[in-house]
């Protein structure tokens, strides 16, 4: 794996919010969504079709915060899909999940005399995410999440599901690379670093990707486009390293003010217990390193 003397190498990456979108996102590029949604479900169902939908939901009131998402279908058989790629850890992020398919379900749902059905259709969240969880397993890198029972583990609601993708914790190559959704797992981490197809990529699959992702064949706009998003993610993670490191030197310097706290009221009790012995103000100043007017005023 090399990348090409050109910094943009010479495939797109689906690391950035417009790259993502250009491969997964573009009715002429509709194939490349469906093949990566049947390697997710692995055979649980089979996709031959989609339509792109709205990424903007309003609430059913002006105060209810508007959501978009980064992509939206409906597949042939009435799947309601919504697809994000998440490039940095963010602070509630299931919770955010959850309030993504809640708002969507909320839309679904008959209005008027048709209200008193509350059959709904299929309704998906997957995440492809370039953080890793906390607390979590350090190699796992999907989760299919399903509502459940505990007791039992069994599925208690076939229609609501949570398909996470988390790259940092996928390292597999070559001979390791077995399932579809194993070549794609890797080709959405490595990509951008590949000057050709490797042979354990099936290219029926993913042929098109390295055809339509070769940055030397990008319409003008398109390059600029995806310029625009490399600089808009270095950008991020600039300002999220700077971040880190301030609240790393944060730390540090409240666990040195509280040493340098608990040392001087080891001194002053130290201070305090050989004045009561009778020792001299003078030795115990020398012994503490207290001034002879603290020791005083203890």
């Amino acid at each position: 794996m090399s990348k090409s003397k050109n910094n943009l190498g010479k495939y797109v990456g689906f690391s950035t919010d417009w790259s993502f979108k250009f491969y997964f996102g573009r009715e002429e590029n509709k194939t490349v969504l469906i093949s990566f949604l049947n390697g997710l479900f692995a055979g649980q169902k089979v996709i031959k079709d989609l339509n792109y939908r709205s990424v903007e939901h309003d609430g059913d009131i002006e105060e209810d915060r508007r959501v978009v998402f980064d992509l939206y279908c409906i597949c042939e058989n009435g799947e309601h899909i919504i697809i994000e790629m998440q490039q940095v850890s963010q602070d509630f992020f299931k919770d955010r999940t959850v309030f993504y398919t809640s708002r969507l379900i909320n839309r679904l749902v008959s209005k008027g005399y048709k209200g008193n059905s509350y059959e709904l259709p299929e309704v998906y969240f997957i995440g492809v995410l370039e953080f890793k969880f906390e607390d979590a397993e350090p190699d796992k890198y999907l989760y299919d999440v399903a509502l459940c029972d505990k007791e039992n583990n069994s599925v208690f609601y076939e229609k609501l599901g949570y398909k996470l993708l988390v790259l940092p914790n996928f390292n597999k190559e070559g001979a390791d690379i077995k399932t579809d959704m194993d070549q794609w797992l890797y080709l959405l981490k490595n990509l951008s670093k590949l000057d050709k197809i490797p042979s354990f990529l099936d290219k029926r699959i993913f042929g098109l990707i390295f055809d339509i992702g070769e940055v030397a064949k990008l319409k003008t706009e398109d390059k600029m486009n995806y310029e625009a998003s490399l600089k808009r993610k270095r950008d991020a993670e600039s300002i999220r390293l700077t971040q880190e490191r301030i609240a790393r030197e944060r730390e540090q310097n409240a666990l040195e003010k509280g040493m340098e706290k608990g040392m001087e009221l080891e001194k002053r009790a130290l201070a305090i217990k050989f004045k009561g012995m009778g020792i001299s103000i003078k030795d115990i100043a020398k012994g503490t390193g207290l001034s002879i007017e603290e020791i005083e005023k203890l």
